[in-house]
């Protein structure tokens, strides 16, 4: 008994109830000398740790990461690195954690979960970046010893060496070789749960990507596109005179959509333009879709004869007409949504050169308050043309009936169209949110419709592909509202030259994906409200 109680106090202090190398064979050694052995780690490794434990807490990574760099006084290389170990790590966790597995001989989750980070942290930076072996795995151990203990540095040691003995090739082969469902495989190679790769494979198929046949070479390249990081994607909200600027901060005008600008590197934050809201960071996607609603036909009378008109528009490349249009000064928006404000940003702009009037509603009052922030610059200039109210969206409709010309209902959603942005959502979602998201979007749509006047329109978003957040709400909320109908929306979807953009899906919604339009996986639905 009194050797057993040793063991485990080795093991406490080597914050594992596992391994420390494969028990039974030779024990690892530091090639280093003990006083040659850091204890500290540096402060860009320090960074991506604290960040990683935020993560583990419930934090957001996008949200955490700004901060611990500014706190750590981290700039310019020190600060990239910092960003590609903490993003990097986050995205590829799932194929770490079986390679990690793979080098000790104790069930996986027995490690200490700040362990475990810090042994991400460490497999990512021998098999991802160029980083020397004795350099990621002497500056881990020092990471280690720094926040866990001694007895963990010796853990971190004899694991990093053993993950520094294959290459990525090599450790990929090995983990998910022997896996024969496809779709596992693809799990593991990707660094995506099992049930999003599941989910996203029925994504393509309904959405009309692919088909069964074909999926799982689009679904391979659409994994890839969630593991490439994408470059900062800037919004010129128009009117405001930020294109000028942009330009000579070296931004190039971005052909997805006629509002997009790219970065090539930089901080946008420091950018006069994106600090005065007149531009922002923005997927082009989330673009498209506010320039969709504005540019959405609405009717006061005939709505049969709207509907035909648009479904004519879309066997050509011609503008969206407005023939049954009526943009009076009197029109009439609404961000059922808003919050933190991108969206709203884009159509107040868009509303003062339409003469029309935006209200953005958000239901949490902090929340509320990044949109009026996000809405300064157009406040400023034009304050009769926005407010900004804080009421649960799914009481607009009763409260306020009828009332709209246009509505956007940004829905909250999993966000597993938006991958590439953010690398943690993929750990922290989980079949469970479907089931509480899935009530809440139907419902946020039901009042959208209940606020909009006959004649109006209703523009249905979501980040996401999934069909349950996406067709499978509309298609049972129409059932609800049966002279609410679907409009064509792919023919509102031009770039900047002006075409419509291709591969959408076969209708009347579209679905925009990472790796055919570069953009966050949008989902558009329009819908018309009849008298």
């Amino acid at each position: 008994m009194a050797e057993r109680g040793r063991q485990d106090d080795r093991r406490r202090r080597d914050g594992s109830t596992g391994a420390g190398g494969r028990g039974r064979g030779p024990r690892q050694r530091s090639a280093q000398a003990p006083s040659q052995r850091a204890r500290h780690g540096d402060p860009a490794r320090d960074a991506a740790y604290e960040v990683m434990r935020a993560v583990a807490d419930g934090g957001y990574a996008n949200l955490v990461l700004p901060t611990v760099l500014r706190e750590a006084r981290l700039q310019g290389r020190d600060a990239g690195f910092a960003t590609e170990l903490t993003y990097g790590t986050l995205r590829m966790q799932g194929l770490y954690d079986a390679v990690i597995d793979a080098c000790v001989d104790r069930p996986g989750r027995a490690i200490d979960p700040a362990v475990r980070d810090i042994l991400r942290l460490g497999a990512h930076q021998l098999l991802a970046m160029r980083v020397p072996d004795h350099a990621a795995v002497s500056a881990t151990v020092a990471l280690a010893r720094q926040h866990v203990g001694q007895g963990a540095g010796g853990f971190v040691n004899a694991v990093l060496r053993r993950v520094s003995e294959r290459s990525r090739p090599e450790w990929l082969e090995q983990v998910a070789g022997s896996t024969t469902d496809p779709i596992e495989r693809l799990a593991i190679e990707n660094s995506h749960p099992v049930w999003v790769v599941r989910a996203l494979r029925a994504a393509l198929i309904g959405h009309g990507a692919s088909t069964a046949e074909t999926s799982e070479r689009q679904l391979a390249t659409l994994l890839e596109a969630h593991n490439t990081p994408a470059s900062p994607t800037l919004v010129a909200r128009p009117g405001l005179g930020a294109e000028d600027e942009l330009k000579e901060a070296g931004a190039v005008p971005d052909a997805t959509a006629p509002t997009a600008w790219t970065m090539p590197g930089g901080d946008p934050g420091q950018l006069a333009a994106v600090r005065d809201g007149g531009a922002a960071v923005q997927d082009a996607g989330s673009q498209l879709l506010a320039l969709a609603l504005a540019a959405a036909e609405i009717s006061t009378t005939d709505t049969s004869a709207t509907e035909s008109s648009t479904t004519d528009t879309s066997t050509t490349d011609a503008p969206a007409t407005n023939t049954a249009t009526t943009n009076t000064p009197t029109e009439q928006w609404l961000d059922l949504c808003a919050g933190p404000g991108g969206k709203a940003g884009l159509l107040a702009a868009l509303a003062v050169q339409h003469g029309a009037h935006l209200r953005a509603n958000e239901v949490q009052a902090h929340r509320a308050d990044l949109v009026r922030n996000t809405l300064r610059a157009v406040r400023h200039a034009h304050p009769e043309v926005v407010h900004v109210t804080v009421e649960d969206g799914r009481d607009v409709g009763e409260s306020d009936p009828g009332r709209y010309d246009r509505v956007l209902v940004d829905a909250p959603c999993t966000g597993l169209g938006a991958l590439r942005r953010r690398p943690d959502a993929r750990w922290r979602r989980t079949p469970k949110d479907l089931a509480e998201l899935g009530p809440l979007q139907r419902d946020l749509l039901a009042g959208a419709i209940e606020a909009t006047r006959p004649g109006g329109v209703v523009l249905y978003s979501t980040c996401s592909p999934h069909l349950a957040e996406t067709e499978f709400v509309v298609k049972d909320v129409l059932k609800v509202f049966p002279s609410v109908s679907a409009v064509d929306v792919r023919p509102l979807l031009r770039d900047r030259a002006g075409q419509i953009l291709p591969d959408t899906g076969p209708g009347p919604w579209a679905q925009l994906w990472p790796h055919l339009h570069g953009t966050d996986g949008m989902f558009l639905a329009l819908l018309r409200v009849g008298a």
